[in-house]
Parts: C-alpha cells; sequence; structure tokens
C-alpha cells in the first residue's frame, strides 16, 4: 500500500481520524507473525481509496505524521508488543525533505508506546517516481542508522526493480503479486522467483511475499524457500486488531 509522505512535517492540519487496519506478514515455518503491514483507513473503516480522496496539497504531510502515529499507537493497543513481531509502515521517500526532521513525531511515538525502534519496518514502492536516487538512498541509510528496517514493496512490478536494489540496499523486499498469483502453475513465475531467491541470499535480503491466496501458491512459494508469506490465505486485515492467522492446514495460531 502506498501513503502520502511528509516533506516539511507540518503539525496541526486537519485531523484526518485515521483508523488502521492490520494483516499478518507470516512466518510460514513457525505460523506466528513476523510484521504487521499497517493499511490505513478511515475512521468508521471507510477505504483507503475514501481516505486518500481527502487529502490535499497542503495537508498531505499532516496526513503521514498522522498515518505513523495511528499505525504505532494502534498497534500497540490491539498487542503488538506481546508479539514479538515487527511493524510495517508505508511512506513516499520523495516527499521526505529531511530524514531526521520527518522521523521526529515517530520516534517520540515509538518511545511512548514502548514499541523498539528496530521493532519498526518502512516500506516504500518501486512503483513511485524516483526523481533524486541519491537522496532516496539518504533516507533509506539514515533509517537503518536509527535502527529501523526498509523494504522495497511491489518488487518486480516497474523495470527499475533490481538498478534500485543496487543503488538503495534495503533490508527486506516485498515481491510483486504478478509474479505470486498463479506461480503454481506458471514456470515463468517460478523461474523468476527462484533467481530472485538467489540473488537476495547473496545480497543477505530478506524476500517477502504478498498477495497470497491459495495453497498450491503458498506450496509452490514455500518450496521454492520463501518463508515470509501474506495474504487473504492466511488473514484478511483487520481493523484496529491483530487477525488471527489460519495456516493452509487448518489449524488456527496465534500470532505470539
Amino acid at each position: 500500500m502506498t501513503q502520502l509522505g511528509c516533506r516539511g512535517c507540518r503539525e496541526g492540519a486537519e485531523d484526518f481520524g485515521l483508523a488502521m487496519a492490520f494483516q499478518p506478514i507470516v512466518d510460514v515455518n513457525t505460523g506466528h507473525a513476523f510484521a504487521y503491514e499497517a493499511l490505513v483507513r478511515g475512521a468508521n473503516g471507510e477505504s483507503a481509496g475514501d481516505v486518500l480522496g481527502r487529502v490535499t496539497e497542503a495537508s498531505r504531510y499532516a496526513f503521514d505524521q498522522q498515518c505513523r502515529v495511528a499505525a504505532i499507537e494502534q498497534a500497540v493497543d490491539a498487542g503488538i508488543l506481546d508479539t514479538g513481531a515487527r511493524l510495517s509502515i508505508n511512506f513516499l521517500p520523495n516527499a521526505v525533505y529531511s530524514p531526521m526532521a520527518c522521523i521526529q513525531l515517530t520516534l517520540k511515538t515509538a518511545r511512548k508506546t514502548g514499541l523498539p525502534s528496530d521493532r519498526l519496518i518502512f516500506e516504500f514502492t518501486e512503483g513511485e517516481e524516483m526523481v533524486d536516487t541519491d537522496h532516496v538512498a539518504s533516507i533509506i541509510e539514515a533509517y537503518q542508522r536509527l535502527g529501523f528496517a526498509t523494504a522495497l514493496d511491489d518488487f518486480g512490478a516497474g523495470h527499475a526493480g533490481l538498478g534500485l536494489l543496487a543503488r538503495l540496499q534495503t533490508d527486506l523486499i516485498k515481491l510483486d503479486m504478478e509474479l505470486v498469483r498463479g506461480i503454481d502453475t506458471s514456470l515463468p513465475r517460478r523461474m523468476i522467483v527462484e533467481g530472485v531467491m538467489r540473488m537476495m541470499q547473496g545480497l543477505n535480503i530478506t524476500v517477502i511475499a504478498e498477495g497470497i491466496e491459495t495453497e498450491a501458491e503458498y506450496a509452490t512459494l514455500t518450496n521454492l524457500g520463501v518463508r515470509y508469506q501474506q495474504g487473504y490465505l492466511f488473514a484478511r486485515p483487520a481493523l484496529r486488531a491483530l487477525p488471527e492467522i489460519r495456516m493452509p492446514t487448518g489449524t488456527a495460531r496465534q500470532a505470539a
């Protein structure tokens, strides 16, 4: 999911009254949550599209800050501290004018709620236009110095994925759904993912597959060595709650 970023980090603008829905990224070796992705919703569960439709150029910076705060506070309220899982928050790097300035409210919220910085993941998508790759790299490096993990989302969706990864060196990548859907019946998809797994192992980058909906996709990805998986097969996003994980065997497990 893509959100709007924080150039200027202005506070005091419109209160968007955000709610967050959480979807687990599952460690298929244990059946527990490796992380939860925070997905923006309206206060009454309105879709991300409805919420984003209210965002203007003047309010987009405050919106991003409210997203970060809401993600952390609501995840902690939902019990993420007891699970050991990480929290993944989306951001738009082109809107971050200064990494250290724009991260201060996030750091303050994490300290206030007791969420360790090494349990935060910041993800962005390669589908976003990278006007200044060097600036984006500086954001990634700054976040990593602060103890955050970084993730390149929708890897494989565009033509720039490998080039971006060579420059940015994120800690994780999330395979685009186009590479995941129907992988059990597609030799090209299996060959591509197999090659990506080899490359990422050499680079010490963790691979996450998202959009898994069938047991056949899960089984194929697991056989290819993809340990971390996300999708409706395991759990649908839950508003202000950490949903129960249901493994394909039919065994329901709590993400703890």
